[in-house]
């Protein structure tokens, strides 16, 4: 019939014809399982590849889950954020816990000076934006603050 093509045979590299629609696949893990990457979180508490923290940590993309000294927002030292320049972030995310809360400019002089940009969020904004921006590839660390649930 004109016009009308004949179905190309397939072949292998060895030139033999293939069976069927076999192929062979060659799987890789996920370089990104192999990274930091937050799973969970709730009231006074985070969860980094499935494990479970109850206190305040530093979280980067690669490396060990690092305690972060800190248990409440009024407590707040330059020296806890002067940690987090070791790590040599673009970006540091502060996590400030269950609402909003800006570190006053004082606390992050060490980073803004080293020209290390801080972002203030929730806790809940703050891991969702860690992990987009780990994912991306990009220098960051995580600083959330987990404070002790009140006891009424």
């Amino acid at each position: 019939m004109p016009g009308r093509r004949t179905p190309r045979r397939r072949s292998s590299t060895t030139g033999q014809p293939l069976v069927g629609n076999l192929s062979k696949v060659k799987l890789h893990q996920d370089p990104s399982q192999a990274l930091n990457t937050v799973t969970g979180y709730g009231r006074g508490y985070v969860e980094v590849n499935k494990i479970r923290h109850d206190q305040s940590v530093i979280i980067a993309p690669e490396g060990e889950i690092q305690h972060w000294p800190v248990s409440r927002f009024d407590a707040l030292t330059p020296g806890d954020f002067d940690l987090l320049r070791d790590l040599d972030p673009e970006v540091v995310i502060f996590g400030s816990g269950s609402r909003l809360r800006f570190a006053h400019p004082r606390l992050t002089t060490s980073l803004t000076s080293a020209r290390i940009g801080v972002d203030s969020m929730d806790t809940q904004a703050a891991c969702r934006t860690y992990n987009i921006l780990m994912s991306e590839g990009r220098r960051v660390v995580l600083a959330l603050l987990i404070e002790p649930e009140a006891t009424e």
